[in-house]
């Protein structure tokens, strides 16, 4: 299946820019090796003589992605503005040139009529 290769040339591509850019190959995750749970270390503490195990959770938070800068309602009504008048620009200059390749063939049409009506020689 081709969309497959595909997939896994881009996770490499992108995992060799994501290297590239850090500077670290060992933070990035492997696309085979994603783990599913957060990642759980252990220190063993001594207090007074008696070992206690610690369990830290370091799960990593993901930052929320920055949603896209407003737009203002007169920038949008002043593209939609500009928009509806270069299509009827273009309307327009389609409908001129129809109308300039009408008159054209009518013209030539008259023309050859006019020629083909001529005297008609009797045998």
């Amino acid at each position: 299946m081709k969309w497959i290769r595909e997939r896994d040339a881009l996770i490499a591509q992108t995992l060799a820019f994501v290297q590239s850019v850090t500077g670290r190959k060992d933070d990035v995750l492997q696309p085979e090796r994603i783990p599913a749970a957060p990642t759980v270390t252990t220190e063993i503490v001594a207090v007074e003589t008696v070992a206690l195990e610690i369990k830290l959770e370091k799960a990593p938070v993901p930052s929320p992605p920055l949603p896209p800068p407003p737009r203002a309602i007169g920038d949008f009504r002043t593209e939609m503005q500009a928009r509806i008048a270069n299509f009827r620009k273009h309307q327009e200059r389609f409908e001129r040139e129809r109308e300039e390749y009408c008159a054209e063939t009518l013209t030539r049409l008259r023309a050859a009529i006019r020629d083909a009506s001529g005297p008609m020689v009797k045998k």
